[in-house]
């Protein structure tokens, strides 16, 4: 279950990484994002001393977080 789980909290993630930040992506693309962007995010909350509640709401901010740190990165890369 925790499969779907991911999933589901990486789409939702990448989706609203990619409207904040004014891109658009396919749905395989969001799901990546938003995966990469949850560990992202968990580190660099982690680095802060932030400890968002459990949960769906709190897995989605830190998700969302480390997907637009992400997309940023890979926005430099690319130049």
């Amino acid at each position: 279950m925790s499969i779907i789980y991911w999933i589901i909290i990486g789409g939702i993630a990448g989706w609203l990484a990619d409207r904040i930040m004014g891109s658009s992506n396919g749905l395989a693309v969001n799901i990546a994002v938003g995966i990469v962007g949850a560990f992202i995010g968990g580190w660099i909350f982690g680095q802060l001393g932030i400890y968002p509640e459990a949960g769906i709401i709190g897995s989605l901010v830190t998700a969302v977080v480390g997907a637009v740190v992400l997309i940023f990165g890979i926005r430099l890369v690319r130049g």
